[in-house]
């Protein structure tokens, strides 16, 4: 059973297993997937104050910090008693393109010349990171949720709104990753 848990599965079965938790969610307490309302709920409950954003019955969704605690806790099983001792495969056309970039360390799942300190306090790393997470946090509130509250649960509610957020976060990746990107690398 550890030996098949630790390694790889194939990519459909992260997402036939996401795909069940839509109708189990649904099924158990008429529940919404989606993760960027925790931080609402976790400012709420931690924060008060007379916000109008946050004077709403918080303890409602307790059950969002239980999810959020089983996806960290999780992510710490997975990558200690379940970790997968060789390294991460990365396809050898991508490797030589990232290669350009600087990016050659491919031995965890995100490459430390990405995400490490050392690579925080640079201008790639602040633009990246700082600035990144702040377009993230932005962008999903302005679009009413996140890309899993709109491309999993909107989706599968036949929900308009999220089809029109899901198009434009996938045309937006895009942009990001092809246009973008390429040029915040070499900074």
């Amino acid at each position: 059973m550890i030996e098949t848990l630790s390694k790889p599965w194939p990519w459909w079965a992260a997402g036939a297993i996401i795909g069940l938790i839509v109708p189990a969610l649904l099924i158990l307490g008429n529940k919404h997937f989606g993760l960027s309302a925790n931080l609402r709920h976790a400012c709420a409950a931690c924060f008060p104050a007379n916000i109008k954003f946050f004077k709403y019955e918080w303890r409602k969704e307790v059950w969002n910090f239980f999810f959020v605690g089983g996806i960290i806790a999780g992510a710490i099983i997975a990558s200690t008693v379940f970790a997968n001792p060789e390294p991460v495969q990365v396809a050898p056309a991508l490797a030589e393109e990232i290669k350009a970039y600087g990016i050659t360390d491919f031995s965890s799942m995100i490459p430390t010349q990405l995400v490490s300190w050392e690579s925080l306090f640079t201008l790639r790393g602040f633009v990246m990171l700082v600035f990144g997470g702040f377009l993230v946090g932005f962008g999903s509130r302005y679009a009413g949720g996140c890309t899993s509250g709109h491309a999993i649960m909107g989706l599968s509610d036949l929900q308009w709104p999220s089809l029109i957020a899901t198009i434009f976060f996938m045309v937006g990746g895009f942009i990001m990753a092809n246009l973008i990107l390429p040029y915040i690398m070499v900074l």
